[in-house]
C-alpha cells in the first residue's frame, strides 16, 4: 500500500506539470480579459514540434524552446483575430484550437509511434534517500521544479508588481485602463503570447518527458482540463497549483488500483479525472459570489480603443 501511495504522489508531480503549465498560461491570459479556448491545439502543436526537434537534435532544451515558439506563433493568430479584428473570442479559440490539432496531426504523421529518450530525473543528495518523502519531493525532473518556480513567480507578479497590477486593471475594465494612459490591447496581446508559450511548453513536456513518444491525440483533453482548472482555482496561481497536483494524482489512480489488485475495471478508472473535473466545476460554479468576486469583469469581451 505504501509503495502504491508513493507511486501516485511522486508521479502526480510529473503528470500535473503539463496541466499546471498550460493552466498557468491560461490564467494570465484570462486575467487580462481574454478567454482562450485554443489551449488544446496549442499544446498539440507544441508537443509535435518539440518531439521532432528532440528526435533530430537530441536536445530537450532545444525541443522545448521550439515547442514554445510553435505554440506562440499559433497564439499570435488567435491574438490577431480577437484583438485586432475583434472576432468573437470563443469562436476564434475553438477555430484556432482545431487548426492546431490539424497541423499537429499532419506534421506528426511520419513520426507516429516513434519514441525518444526522456530527460533524467534530478536526485537531490541525501534528501532523495529519505523514505517516502524523498522519492516524492526530491527525485523529479528539472521541469517539475521549474513549474513550481513559475507558479510562485506568477503569484508574485500579479500581487506585487506594477505590471501585474496593470494586467489586472485591464482585465477588469480595459476602457478605464485606457483612460489612465495604459495600453489594453498591447497588454492583452502579450498575455495571449505568454499563454501560448506556456501551452507549448506543456505540450513539449508531455511528448518528450512525461510520455516520450508521438501519437496523434496524445494530449487527450489536457488542454480542456487546464481551462477548467483556472475556474477551479478562481484565477489564483496558488490554488491552481493545488488543483493541478490533485488532478495529476487522480489520473494515476488507475495504475495504483491495478497494482494493489482491487480489480476495478481500468476503463472506469480512466474516466475518474474527467468525472472529477465535472464534479469540482459544478461545486465551484455553485458559489456565484466567489466567482463574481474573482473572475475578471471583462473576461471574453472584445475591446477597441476606437469604440
Amino acid at each position: 500500500m505504501s509503495d502504491a501511495l508513493v507511486f501516485v504522489l511522486a508521479g502526480a508531480f510529473a503528470t500535473a506539470t503539463p496541466l499546471f503549465l498550460a493552466a498557468l498560461g491560461e490564467l494570465i491570459c484570462e486575467r487580462s480579459g481574454v478567454f482562450n479556448l485554443s489551449v488544446e491545439g496549442m499544446m498539440s502543436i507544441g508537443a509535435v514540434v518539440a518531439f521532432i526537434t528532440v528526435t533530430h537534435t537530441g536536445s530537450h532544451a532545444l525541443g522545448m524552446a521550439a515547442g514554445m515558439l510553435a505554440a506562440t506563433a499559433l497564439s499570435t493568430v488567435f491574438a490577431l483575430l480577437t484583438l485586432r479584428l475583434l472576432a468573437n473570442q470563443v469562436v476564434s479559440g475553438l477555430a484556432v484550437g482545431l487548426l492546431g490539432l490539424g497541423i499537429s496531426a499532419m506534421v506528426g504523421m511520419p513520426y507516429e509511434g516513434a519514441v525518444t529518450t526522456p530527460i533524467q530525473r534530478l536526485h537531490v543528495p541525501i534528501l532523495a534517500d529519505v523514505p517516502i518523502v524523498g522519492p516524492i519531493l526530491f527525485s523529479q525532473d528539472a521541469v517539475v521544479y521549474m513549474s513550481v518556480v513559475l507558479g510562485a513567480s506568477a503569484a508574485w507578479f500579479l500581487r506585487r508588481t506594477r505590471a501585474g497590477l496593470t494586467l489586472r486593471v485591464v482585465g477588469e475594465n480595459p476602457r478605464s485602463a485606457h483612460s489612465l494612459g495604459l495600453r489594453p490591447t498591447r497588454v492583452r496581446f502579450l498575455a495571449v503570447l505568454f499563454g501560448g508559450a506556456m501551452a507549448g511548453l506543456a505540450g513539449a513536456y508531455a511528448s518528450t518527458v512525461l510520455t516520450p513518444l508521438w501519437s496523434q491525440g496524445m494530449i487527450a483533453g489536457r488542454g480542456w482540463i487546464a481551462v477548467a482548472l483556472v475556474v477551479f482555482a478562481t484565477w489564483r496561481p496558488t490554488r491552481l497549483m493545488v488543483g493541478a497536483y490533485f488532478f495529476g494524482a487522480v489520473s494515476l489512480l488507475d495504475l495504483a488500483v491495478q497494482a494493489i489488485g482491487l480489480g476495478i475495471p481500468s476503463q472506469l478508472m480512466a474516466c475518474v479525472p474527467y468525472v472529477s473535473t465535472i464534479a469540482i466545476l459544478a461545486i465551484v460554479s455553485s458559489d456565484i459570489a466567489r466567482i463574481r468576486l474573482n473572475a475578471p469583469m471583462s473576461l471574453g469581451e472584445s475591446y477597441s480603443p476606437a469604440a
